[in-house]
């Protein structure tokens, strides 16, 4: 005997009807009357959608469907009552995840955030004349301090300093970079593409493996307005290789009176290669070449929050600052409030070591890292007996966020092995759990690596490895 489609259809529940369900009308007292009807009705739908395709799913009765229905839409309203933007326990051993929100912000600048945010503020206000002030002014002697730059501005991120800087320095003339630095800087955004959208004409010279000077000098005509150093950050070429460095480039435009750009992409304030690392130019190097400008991020090797930040020549930067796009990639009070807050802890810069955590996790030697592995294991060992095997082996983790390519600084991951439960559905079970937990899948097993774990994170995270492995199909 087939399915009546159209019977299955008259068993369902009108939306009145099922807002009268013990279960759904329990979900008005707590949830707004909006959200409780729009997952209704999309729970409704769901059943509808089924009843066509696969008649058989749906329950016999009328009073068994409205009931499946109200568990249904108990589950959506719960889901959808979740805040879209939510905590996540980062396990993968990657400092700067770029898809898990790159740098944790340092205590200060979230004490600095809040107060931004929960008051009034004198973001453009002058305290000290009573007239209109400037929201770039509020950071822009700390990182002229902190760069030994002569004026410096702050836009959304570094995508928007490089094409800002552009526009105005170049807009409608040549700019003349290696063709070895033509990079791409995360979701398929380019240089050339960003240079196109700027106005300004792109010269490559040079081959992708060598640039000499004279490429440089060559190119050079009375079209060319700005020549361009883009730092590899995110890549390395090895091997037959040559690229003109910085104080070559200034001193061939002090030549021919041309301004030199560097684009740093991730930019380091304090060097880290004591720890390991493999050299970097800080932005206070590199602004003492003589570049007319720099530009880096706020949120990776910073440390702070998602920024761009212009540094350099008085004339140069003051002309970006009257540029009307100026305008559209501007900061808000939150972002000045947090980059303020994390470039004071620069001010000395051991403390910032500690204070910040991007730094102190970069820091973080295998010694450190393997005594905390061996507590995390610890605690996951005896609450997951009988369901997982829990170990410890050496590891390299990531820096991440398009910084340090060729860094590898070693850890020691936490092994989770469950007896009766995929990795695949025990990586889904930790995603799905409150704070979300995300950790690297290897073969037959789960790793964390606490490079990157919080030591307010080891309950947390013991907590949602036992509720995911409780249960077992």
């Amino acid at each position: 005997m087939g399915f009546d489609n159209g019977d299955v259809m008259r068993r369902l529940p009108a939306v009145d009807e099922l807002l009268r369900e013990p279960e759904v009308d329990g979900l008005l007292a707590e949830h707004p009357r909006a959200l409780v009807v729009a997952a209704v009705r999309e729970v409704l739908q769901h059943w509808r959608e089924t009843a066509r395709a696969e008649p058989g799913r749906v329950p016999g009765s009328r009073e068994e469907l409205a009931a499946a229905t109200a568990r249904d839409v108990a589950a959506t309203v719960r889901a959808k009552a979740r805040p879209a933007l939510r905590r996540v326990v980062n396990a993968t051993g990657v400092v700067l995840h770029t898809n898990l929100g790159r740098a944790v912000l340092p205590d200060s600048a979230l004490r600095a955030v809040h107060e931004a945010a929960a008051h009034y503020s004198n973001l453009e206000f002058n305290l000290d004349t009573g007239r209109r002030g400037s929201r770039y002014a509020l950071v822009e002697d700390l990182l002229k301090l902190l760069t030994g730059t002569e004026s410096c501005l702050v836009v959304n991120n570094n995508a928007a300093a490089v094409l800002l800087a552009l526009g105005t320095l170049a807009a409608d003339r040549e700019v003349i970079v290696s063709r070895g630095q033509l990079v791409e800087i995360g979701g398929s955004f380019r240089i050339p593409e960003v240079m196109k959208q700027s106005g300004a004409r792109l010269v490559e010279v040079g081959a992708t493996n060598k640039t000499h000077l004279r490429d440089y000098r060559d190119a050079i005509t009375s079209e060319t307005a700005l020549l361009l150093h883009v730092h590899a950050s995110n890549y390395r070429i090895v091997g037959f290789t040559h690229e003109v460095g910085l104080a070559e480039l200034v001193a061939l435009g002090r030549e021919y009176g041309l301004p030199v750009m560097s684009d740093l992409g991730s930019g380091f304030l304090v060097d880290l290669s004591r720890f390991g690392y493999p050299y970097e130019p800080t932005v206070q190097e590199t602004a003492g070449t003589g570049v007319d400008v720099v530009t880096f991020s706020g949120d990776k090797l910073l440390g702070g929050p998602q920024a761009g930040i212009i540094a350099g020549r008085r004339e140069a930067v003051d002309r970006m600052k009257k540029n009307p796009l100026t305008r559209a990639v501007r900061v808000d009070k939150m972002t000045l409030a947090a980059l303020e807050a994390t470039l004071r802890e620069y001010l000395d810069p051991e403390a910032a070591l500690e204070r910040i955590p991007t730094l102190k996790m970069l820091a973080a030697g295998a010694g450190v890292l393997a005594e905390k592995a061996g507590r995390l294991a610890a605690l996951l060992g005896p609450a997951l007996a009988g369901r997982a095997e829990v170990g410890v082996e050496e590891d390299f983790s990531q820096v991440g966020g398009g910084a340090l390519p060729t860094a590898q600084p070693k850890t020691v991951l936490v092994t989770v092995r469950p007896e009766a439960l995929s990795l695949t559905e025990l990586a889904a079970r930790l995603r799905a759990a409150d704070p979300a937990v995300v950790g690297r899948v290897r073969e037959d097993r789960f790793c964390l690596d606490p490079r990157t774990i919080a030591e307010d994170e080891f309950a947390l995270l013991t907590a949602a490895l036992d509720r995911a492995l409780g249960v077992t199909e």
